[in-house]
C-alpha cells in the first residue's frame, strides 16, 4: 500500500540526494521488481549478476509474452538483456565476490564525493612513452574497419582499459583508464561497429558518461573516428535530434579538462558533437 511505497519513495529520495555527490553503484544479484528497480535507474553504475541478477519494472507475470511461455524470465529481464538491450547494466559479473571487485576497480577511478580528486596511481609506463603499435593499428583507408579499444588500449597506462556498457551502442566506447597515473575517462568511436556513426544509443551511453566524469573532476578523453550520424527513419522518429543533442550539451557543459584526438575522419554535426575545439574542448590534435 502507500506506507510500503513511501518508505521506498525515502529510499529513492536519498539516492536522488546523492547524485552528484558521491559515487552510487548497485549490485544487484538475485530479482528486483516493481519500483525498487528504479533505485538502479538512479544509479551511477549498475553490476549484474550474470547468473541470477534480473530487473522488472512489472512483476514478469503480468508480461503477456511470459504468461503465454513464449519467453522466460531471464529472457526478459536477465543480465545480458540489460546489458545489450536495455543499457541498464555497465558490467556483468560472474558472481558476488565478481561483482564486488567490479565496483572496487570503479571506484578506484573516482573520488570519494564531488569536492575531491581522484587518488593518482602511478605505474611503469613513461608519460612521454611511444606508442609504436599505433603505425600498425589505424588503416589508412578510411573505409577499413578497426577496433578503437586497441588504439585506446596502446595510449593508456599498462594497456589498461575499463570499459563500460561493453555490450550495448556497441558503436561508441566509453570507460576508465589512466594517463601518467591520472584518472581519466575515455570517449571513443567505434569504426567496426557501424563504420562508428552515432545513433541515438550511443549518444545517451557518451552523454551520461560524459556527464558523470564532468561531476567527479575526471578528465575526459575522446578518440574520434566518426562518419556522421546514422540516416534512416528510425533514427529520426526515434528522436536523434533531441538525443544527438545530449551528446553535443555534455561535451559543452562540462568543465574538467577535454581532449581529443581525431585518428581518421570527423565529418558533420558528429565533427560538433564529439568534443570539438568550438565546443571548449582544451585540446584536440588530428593523429597521423
Amino acid at each position: 500500500g502507500v506506507t510500503s511505497l513511501g518508505a521506498t519513495g525515502h529510499l529513492l529520495d536519498i539516492l536522488v540526494a546523492c547524485s552528484g555527490r558521491i559515487p552510487v553503484i548497485s549490485i544487484i544479484l538475485g530479482t528486483v521488481s516493481g519500483v525498487s528497480a528504479l533505485a538502479a535507474g538512479l544509479s551511477d553504475f549498475v553490476i549484474l549478476g550474470a547468473e541470477h541478477g534480473q530487473m522488472f519494472m512489472r512483476s514478469p507475470y503480468m508480461i503477456p509474452e511470459i504468461v503465454k511461455g513464449e519467453m522466460d524470465e531471464a529472457s526478459l529481464g536477465g543480465a545480458e538483456q540489460h546489458a545489450s538491450r536495455s543499457g541498464v547494466a555497465c558490467l556483468m559479473a560472474r558472481d558476488e565476490s565478481d561483482a564486488i571487485d567490479i565496483a572496487a576497480e570503479i571506484l578506484s577511478y573516482l573520488p570519494d564525493h564531488t569536492l575531491a580528486e581522484p587518488v593518482k596511481v602511478s605505474s611503469g609506463d613513461k608519460w612521454d612513452r611511444k606508442c609504436k603499435g599505433l603505425s600498425k593499428t589505424v588503416p589508412s583507408d578510411s573505409n577499413v574497419p578497426y577496433d578503437m579499444r586497441e588504439v585506446i588500449g596502446e595510449v593508456v597506462d599498462e594497456g589498461r582499459f575499463l570499459e563500460l556498457f561493453p555490450g550495448y551502442a556497441e558503436n561508441i566506447v566509453i570507460g576508465f583508464a589512466r594517463l601518467d597515473g591520472q584518472s581519466v575517462g575515455v570517449v571513443g568511436n567505434q569504426p567496426k561497429v557501424l563504420a562508428g556513426c552515432l545513433d541515438i544509443d550511443a549518444s545517451v551511453k557518451a552523454a551520461r558518461f560524459i556527464r558523470t566524469c564532468d561531476v567527479f573532476n575526471v578528465p575526459v578523453v575522446t578518440f574520434v573516428d566518426v562518419p556522421g550520424f546514422l540516416p534512416g527513419t528510425v533514427q529520426e522518429w526515434g528522436g536523434i535530434i533531441r538525443h544527438g543533442a545530449k551528446l553535443l550539451f555534455a561535451y559543452a557543459e562540462a568543465t574538467v579538462p577535454k581532449l581529443a584526438v581525431v585518428t581518421r575522419k570527423a565529418y558533420g554535426g558528429a565533427y560538433l558533437a564529439m568534443s570539438c575545439k568550438h565546443l571548449g574542448s582544451d585540446y584536440n590534435v588530428a593523429w597521423p
